[in-house]
């Protein structure tokens, strides 16, 4: 059984990608990478790719809500122990969304990470 709060967290990320109106390639690859190294089915993936644009999500409108969101995604991407360069350019992308810099995501995974 997959984990609810690593896939409402794996929801998030869907969510926040598609934010933008479309899901680019890269960020699929990067999803699909992470599904992957955290067990969630390639059925569940392509689901929740198809209705991505369905989801509500709302980007946290304080600064402690949008590192709690960063750090959530940077744990999850972290899980199985080896951070990919796709992991770690969706989380650029996904904080940049956020309204940070790429600067501050790259000080926030160097924190995270080391």
């Amino acid at each position: 059984m997959i984990d609810p709060t690593r896939l409402e967290h794996f929801r998030n990320l869907v969510s926040l990608c598609a934010a933008d109106g479309s899901i680019k390639d890269i960020e699929r690859v990067a999803l699909s990478k992470i599904a992957y190294s955290n067990d969630i089915p390639l059925e569940r993936l392509n689901f929740m790719l198809s209705k991505a644009r369905e989801y509500t999500y709302l980007i946290p409108q304080n600064t402690l809500d949008r590192e709690r969101q960063m750090d959530d995604m940077i744990q999850l991407a972290w899980v199985d122990g080896d951070f990919a360069l796709a992991e770690k350019e969706l989380i650029r992308m996904v904080g940049e969304k956020l309204g940070f810099s790429i600067p501050q995501v790259d000080h926030m995974l160097a924190v995270r990470v080391h």
